[in-house]
């Protein structure tokens, strides 16, 4: 039964993050927040207009590097607290006023990148040839030289920045501030329904008229609301647009791809590759869990139901210490150590409240260690959702003590391997201590399910319809529900072909996610996912030298390239087969849940 989701205000501190490692107090966050725009100003004068030489450059950039380890914790906190609970005003308001000082403190320091590129590239290689501590963060910033505009203009766009950043504001306040839900009824009983009981209870609810009631009704409040999130992604997709062609990108997908150190065939082929190589598997899956649940029709709502729904552990959060240690243990002690200081200093907030963001995610700021959101219900799948996010904690922890601040982070190409990595790992970890074969067919099952479903199908579909969506705006085009229900329509129907019925409803699944605002990421969710499958295989070969090997890879942060980053962990990205061997493991594992489940039914039926 899926309970109403009370305040924040009820939520037991325990089930929360501690914030006040980032700042104890709100004066003191306030003081911080006056001090970071009193340094701006201050490094502004000392610097604008008198960086001249290689000793400059190297000056310059340490003051900037101190300015911006100001900036972090004072962002995150705001962020963070926003993010638990959007229908508080004091953190709306706070979190716009940030945006508001961060935006001007960015404009005030845009001279520094345009005033480094005017420099005679010989200064800025000496610069890199007296510093190790910069000699990326200068490297990159030559990679970048010929798409950056006039100072004044680059001034100019950075103190537009908060008002750029309006439209995923605007997004996440229609769709968990405006948006309540209607209670639904089966049978005459009333069920309450929110986007969280939605995505971490009633879309996996094994029955079947529960689950396509609460679909029906779900659907039917984000249908009240797609003219007002559509004409809010087309304004985020024309800043793009504008941006991309100002900037002398041939296309938005160039202009997003730049930063993400990748070209457009790395792209094109993970999104081509599944949707042609790893739909036959994912229709096999979709009819076996149809012949399971003897359902007439397989539809869209049912898609996320557990294969055997009456093996499904409760886990509490005490509980899930012992899964999650065990699983990485392979990892050593020092990354064992920081999953115990991330329970035992609360680094995670796992309540459910009305208000909070939906999903989960990991921030991690440099200075201090990282916060995970994730919204605990209980089922085997947060254990996996909390090894997941773990891996990106793991990730930055590593990083941030062998990195600066500007070399820590890599691409986004590559930012969910480590992520999926700790799936991998937990899943190898739960199938080498059982032999029995419900436990086994479980675990497998929670593989497909969650983990690649998640990141090979659900983010990939979008990354699909994504790609759909830049053609018409590259094209000059704009955007409204209509075309954005038809074009997630036929993707959907193309990947599932006859075998799932896309009911009324799915073609709205464009409302749900986040990351349409946060450039080309749907994608990189499969690729880090292919990357950390074929580590995951190695470690399992090899034991410790590949976990030694994967660990030098989170040091390095992103201090190289994702094909760099990948070759280290003995993956070569840049050819199709580790995405084709993938794409057979994923095949195989679904071969395994079809055997199993006949030689369960098989055995069911003799007793």
């Amino acid at each position: 039964m899926v309970k109403q989701l009370p305040p924040r205000s009820e939520v037991p501190v325990q089930e929360t993050w501690n914030l006040k490692d980032l700042f104890e107090t709100e004066q003191k966050y306030e003081e911080a927040l006056k001090k970071f725009q009193s340094d701006v100003t201050a490094f502004e004068e000392k610097f604008e207009g008198r960086i001249q030489t290689s000793e400059d450059v190297i000056d310059v950039l340490k003051g900037y590097e101190g300015i911006y380890l100001q900036l972090i914790p004072i962002g995150t906190y705001s962020n963070l607290a926003v993010s638990v609970d959007q229908t508080d005003d004091d953190t709306q308001l706070r979190d716009s006023r940030f945006g508001a000082a961060a935006a001007k403190a960015g404009s005030q320091l845009s001279f520094v990148t345009s005033e480094l590129l005017a420099l005679p590239e010989d200064v800025l290689q000496s610069a890199m040839e007296q510093s190790d501590e910069y000699r990326h963060y200068l490297k990159e910033l030559l990679r970048e030289k010929e798409y950056r505009l006039h100072p004044e203009a680059e001034k100019v766009l950075a103190a537009y920045s908060a008002a750029f950043d309006a439209p995923y504001g605007l997004y996440n306040t229609t769709k968990m501030v405006d948006m309540q839900f209607e209670d639904f009824t089966v049978d005459g009983e009333v069920y309450p329904l929110s986007y969280v009981t939605f995505e971490g209870g009633w879309e996996s609810e094994p029955d079947t008229r529960k689950r396509r009631a609460a679909f029906e009704a779900f659907s039917k409040k984000l249908r009240d609301y797609q003219h007002t999130t559509a004409k809010t992604y087309d304004a985020h997709l024309q800043i793009e647009k504008i941006t991309s062609d100002l900037r002398g990108y041939e296309s938005i997908t160039d202009y997003l791809l730049f930063n993400q150190e990748v070209d457009r065939s790395m792209y094109n082929r993970q999104i081509d590759l599944i949707m042609e190589e790893l739909a036959p598997h994912m229709r096999k899956y979709a009819k076996l869990l149809q012949k399971e649940y003897g359902l007439d029709k397989m539809t869209f709502a049912d898609l996320k139901i557990p294969l055997d729904p009456t093996y499904e552990p409760t886990i509490t959060v005490e509980e899930s210490k012992k899964y999650i240690h065990d699983s990485l243990a392979i990892m050593g002690e020092d990354y064992l150590d920081m999953v115990e200081r991330s329970y035992d200093e609360r680094w995670t907030d796992f309540a459910q409240n009305k208000g909070k963001s939906t999903g989960a995610f990991c921030s991690s700021p440099y200075g201090t260690h990282p916060y995970i959101l994730i919204s605990w219900t209980g089922s085997m799948e947060d254990v996996f959702v909390l090894a997941h996010e773990l891996g990106h904690a793991g990730h930055f922890y590593n990083a941030h003590k062998h990195q600066n601040v500007f070399n820590s982070r890599p691409s986004t190409y590559f930012i969910e391997a480590p992520s999926t990595m700790n799936e991998m790992l937990m899943a190898n970890h739960l199938l080498s201590n059982s032999e029995d074969l419900k436990f086994k067919r479980w675990v497998i099952a929670s593989i497909i399910s969650r983990t690649y479903y998640h990141n090979f199908v659900t983010h990939l579909l979008e990354a699909a319809y994504q790609r759909k969506v830049y053609e018409i705006i590259d094209e000059g085009g704009s955007v409204n529900a209509s075309t954005l229900n038809k074009l997630k329509r036929s993707v959907l129907e193309e990947f599932w072909g006859d075998t799932v019925d896309i009911s009324e409803g799915a073609e709205l699944t464009w409302m749900r996610q986040p990351h349409y605002y946060m450039g080309l990421y749907p994608y990189t969710y499969s690729a880090g996912l292919t990357i950390s499958t074929e580590m995951a295989k190695r470690v399992l070969d090899e034991g410790q030298p590949a976990v030694d090997d994967w660990l030098k890879v989170l040091q390095a942060g992103g201090t190289k390239t994702p094909a760099e980053l990948s070759k280290m962990a003995g993956v070569d990205i840049t050819t199709e087969q580790p995405l084709k061997n993938t794409i057979a493991y994923i095949g195989s594992l679904i071969d395994q849940l079809v055997e199993l489940t006949e030689e369960i039914n098989a055995e069911t039926a003799k007793s």
